[in-house]
């Protein structure tokens, strides 16, 4: 009996050959991908985008990742890695330890930072005693040791500038330039007429419900409650359960018709900002701003994928011939030979032309201008005062803890978010405006009435928290 010559084995035949073939071995979920993988991973990604230089990003994404036999969201990231660096690295395996400045949300940091503005607006000096107290006895922020609280204000910018007597808590200079530069730039575009559109990004969890209900406190037990005809009630959810990751975008007119971004979760991150990057924030974008009337401002964060830089800059942990190579490109021809030293002192002095952001140079081509937030200001935002009234709907409503239900309710809570209630939302954000510049012009006209203070030796070795 004859066998016909199958892929260059004698012996097999058709039929055999295709049987003896196992199915693809799939990356286990958890595993750590290591960077030889990643470098496998890289190679079928350029191959796929030289046999088709117009494919989509998703399903790129979906061929590789079917290829590979390695998840999604690794694929993304990887090929994230390398577009921002030219290389792949090892995966991080050892457990990073979580700070509490990273454990408290955005609103809380922006609490904080009220707070403290709260006694300037006062005309009081704030100190760390007044804060601890003022922060712990408000019911909406979480209680600190009065050790942690300073490591948190110190994260936030805020700097104690010394005095002959004192030393008083302000924020640090570049911030609040940063923050001024905005409110400056913010009025003069809605004095133009242009309208200003806000993004965000935010999350719904599966379990997500109201936290506060009834108790009849004279209930003892299950037994009582049945002896006297009542129910305990079903239990709310012990864990969180499944995350959509929401992104939108709205302005005066509402929320924008079409501009809605819904995806789960792959991650079992803490923050939900992980699960979102680069190229996936920058397919989005561009899909929306052709719904975006002409000549916009566009307001958002400085989120990590909203901030991937156009163009690599040398920084001190480049190669001296990649810096060196750099500034000939840019026509920065040293004269000399030089130090590496002198060498980033050249890229420091020139790099300012070419730092862009992509995002930025895809919205000025399309006519539009972004505009960023300074750091930790949340409240000049008033999207976010859109998402809390979407959560209350959805935690309000939230019955099954199914995330398509979730997802359900999500889209009617943004429908329900009008019109009126966003102009009444940037009404509120402008007010914010304004007291935070009444703050910067307090703070101004008290330090300048303090007499400066002359360091000595004993002051220069005190250490922070001595002087506070």
């Amino acid at each position: 009996m004859s066998n016909s010559n199958v892929s260059g084995i004698p012996g097999i035949s058709d039929i055999n050959a295709t049987s003896i073939i196992s199915p693809k071995r799939k990356n286990k979920k958890g595993k750590y991908v290591r960077s030889r993988q990643k470098e496998i991973i890289i190679n079928i990604y350029k191959d796929v985008v030289s046999k088709s230089p117009d494919i989509q990003y998703r399903p790129m994404i979906s061929e590789i990742s079917t290829v590979s036999g390695i998840g999604r969201e690794t694929i993304i990231n990887t090929i994230s890695e390398y577009r921002k660096t030219g290389h792949v690295s090892s995966p991080q395996t050892k457990r990073i330890r979580t700070t509490l400045f990273h454990k408290i949300d955005d609103m809380d940091r922006n609490g904080i930072r009220q707070t403290i503005h709260s006694f300037w607006l006062r005309r009081e000096l704030p100190t760390i005693d007044k804060i601890l107290t003022a922060v712990n006895e408000n019911p909406s922020l979480p209680n600190f040791k009065r050790t942690t609280l300073f490591k948190v204000i110190k994260k936030l910018n805020f700097v104690f500038t010394k005095r002959k007597r004192c030393s008083v808590l302000t924020e640090r200079n570049d911030l609040i330039a940063w923050r001024q530069r905005y409110l400056y730039d913010i009025r003069k575009y809605r004095k133009e007429g242009r309208t200003v559109y806000y993004l965000d990004e935010t999350w719904l969890n599966a379990g997500d419900c109201v936290e506060h209900v009834w108790v009849d406190t004279t209930i003892t037990s299950n037994r009582d409650a049945f002896n006297k005809g009542l129910t305990t009630g079903s239990k709310n959810p012990t864990g969180k359960g499944k995350r959509l990751i929401v992104v939108h975008i709205g302005s005066n007119n509402g929320f924008l018709p079409g501009g809605l971004l819904c995806f789960e979760s792959k991650k079992n991150s803490s923050d939900y900002h992980d699960e979102m990057n680069g190229d996936c924030f920058q397919e989005w974008f561009e899909s929306v701003l052709p719904r975006l009337e002409p000549n916009s401002i566009i307001v958002l964060d400085n989120a990590p994928y909203h901030s991937v830089k156009a163009e690599k800059i040398p920084t001190s942990n480049s190669k001296k011939a990649d810096i060196l190579e750099w500034l000939i490109s840019k026509g920065a021809i040293p004269e000399r030979p030089m130090k590496r030293a002198e060498l980033l002192q050249m890229v420091r002095e020139i790099k300012s032309k070419y730092s862009s952001y992509i995002i930025d140079n895809i919205a000025k081509a399309a006519g539009h201008t972004v505009l960023r937030l300074p750091p930790y200001h949340c409240e000049f935002n008033p999207i976010e005062l859109a998402w809390a009234m979407v959560k209350k709907y959805v935690k309000s409503n939230n019955t099954t803890y199914k995330l398509d239900d979730v997802r359900q309710l999500l889209n009617t809570a943004i429908e329900r978010v009008t019109k009126e209630n966003w102009e009444n939302f940037i009404r509120h954000v402008i007010e914010e405006e304004e007291k935070i510049m009444k703050v910067d012009d307090i703070m101004d006209e008290i330090i300048d009435q303090l007499e400066p203070c002359i360091l000595t030796v004993s002051n220069e070795t005190s250490s922070d928290d001595s002087d506070l």
